[in-house]
């Protein structure tokens, strides 16, 4: 399965790195089954996944963004979480800040993110990869300049390194949470928007940051009714974090030591990989120690009830 995988991933980098800087990529195509814009680069990497599932030829499940659930041959053993391209945005601008992600569990109907076995996300910019399994404690990774995982020790607000999420989500709601961080530790730290939790989390494994915050789905199951405002900067649709878009990076980051949870402060473990709606999609805080990540939980203004 390991070398399944990043075959996989390499065939997908390679189909996307002969499309990058064509205009044409960042035209709207149509949408997801979730409801995400979908742009003419991530029908490439759609398809990619599909033609080498099926050249490789033997019973697969899959499940990726735009095309939902495949089955490929009979009776298949596991079923492949794909999010062919992780940072649609950036990669179609022909930036850095894009991974393909594959998380791979046993193929059942309510196959949950505490199934996954094996996990991979591959940088689309340089092809560089962070891989995991049940098999090993370890991380197996490729591309990096310093053995992961790299932790950084930052536990003071004022001076975290930090990305945040806007697409999908209110921006005063989430100001009014979270503004005074930003105020915090936007000059004596940073502030990113990178338009992907694949990279956004695996740049704290990496040590280039501290934390990641993406609440919006909290403050939406915490307040029911402000559904019409998230669904109208989403398409008429609810986009927080859907399963395939973390499912990869949650087994990695808990192997490679990352305080990662929901923003209540639980277990992503329950997450159903193959169920897209709203109550089932996540938010999350991530952080590179406990102390930091109960600093997050504990300074966010959650709205009053």
């Amino acid at each position: 399965m390991k070398e399944y995988i990043i075959d996989l991933a390499n065939h997908v980098y390679e189909k996307v790195s002969n499309t990058t800087g064509v205009l044409k990529n960042r035209q709207v195509h149509g949408y997801s089954i979730g409801g995400d814009a979908q742009f003419n680069i991530d029908k490439v990497a759609e398809d990619s996944v599909l033609e080498f599932v099926k050249e490789k030829g033997q019973p697969m499940a899959v499940y990726t963004e735009d095309e939902g659930l495949i089955i490929f041959g009979k009776d298949p053993e596991y079923i492949l979480i794909v999010d062919p391209i992780d940072g649609t945005r950036p990669m179609a601008a022909g930036l850095e800040m894009a991974c393909v992600s594959i998380a791979v569990s046993k193929y059942f109907k309510h196959a949950k993110i505490k199934d996954v076995q094996y996990a991979l996300v591959m940088e689309l910019k340089t092809g560089a990869f962070i891989y995991g399994d049940v098999l090993s404690d370890k991380l197996i990774f490729q591309g990096y300049s310093v053995d992961l995982p790299n932790l950084s020790k930052t536990t003071e607000l004022d001076n975290m390194f930090w990305t945040i999420e806007f697409n999908g989500h209110p921006a005063n709601l989430m100001l009014a949470s979270y503004g005074h961080l930003i105020d915090k530790s936007a000059n004596n730290g940073g502030v990113f928007i990178f338009n992907s939790a694949t990279y956004s989390i695996s740049r704290i494994i990496t040590g280039q940051l501290d934390a990641y915050v993406d609440i919006g789905n909290r403050i939406l199951k915490d307040h029911p009714s402000l559904l019409e405002q998230f669904q109208s900067v989403g398409n008429g649709k609810v986009l927080h974090l859907f399963p395939y878009d973390i499912a990869a990076i949650v087994f990695l980051a808990k192997k490679a030591g990352v305080v990662i949870t929901d923003a209540y402060g639980n277990s992503l473990d329950e997450t159903l990989l193959m169920d897209l709606s709203y109550m089932n999609q996540q938010s999350c805080i991530a952080a590179s120690n406990e102390e930091l990540h109960k600093k997050l939980l504990d300074n966010i203004i959650w709205m009053h009830k």
